[in-house]
């Protein structure tokens, strides 16, 4: 019983000060430190973009850079699920899509599935898809040969062109 008044005492001594200090701050003061904060965060998120974009730089030199996306074809009716990407056998995505994802990318959307660095030349794509057509479950896998040259690469898997058919669009 005696810590419980101890505290609450200690509690009363401190919520005076502060109260009397908060009744000298008039509305004006509050509103421009809130603006003040604002501006720090608007500052906050334009360093933190730029220092993405300079770390995406470094860690992925447009030399060396390859980025995967995946689309699906607007005028098929296939539902993926979940797709699986290795590069010379080794894996480098994997992904399980949400209901929002899926509407997202029969909106139109495309999503970069993966970013990376892989020397010149000829490199194997192992693309695994397992998704739904027509209702029925489909697993579908292909292998395509990626020729990296000088410069970054990027390659688009579309899915579901031709019930579920996989295309790869190379540029």
């Amino acid at each position: 019983m005696n810590k419980i008044k101890a505290i609450s005492t200690g509690l009363l001594f401190l919520l005076i000060p502060l109260s009397c200090w908060s009744a000298n701050l008039s509305r004006e003061q509050i509103k421009g430190l809130d603006e003040q904060v604002q501006e720090i965060k608007k500052d906050v998120l334009a360093i933190s973009a730029e220092l993405q974009l300079l770390e995406e730089k470094l860690l992925y030199p447009s030399t060396s850079q390859v980025s995967l996306f995946v689309s699906v074809a607007k005028e098929g009716n296939y539902i993926p699920d979940a797709v699986q990407i290795k590069i010379d056998g080794k894996k480098v995505a994997h992904h399980i899509y949400s209901f929002k994802e899926v509407d997202a990318l029969h909106r139109g959307g495309v999503q970069r599935i993966y970013t990376g660095n892989i020397r010149g030349g000829n490199h194997r794509l192992d693309i695994s898809v397992i998704g739904k057509s027509g209702g029925s479950k489909t697993k579908r896998k292909i292998t395509y040969t990626l020729n990296k040259g000088v410069g970054p690469k990027l390659v688009e898997i579309s899915l579901g062109s031709g019930g579920s058919a996989i295309k790869i669009k190379d540029q």
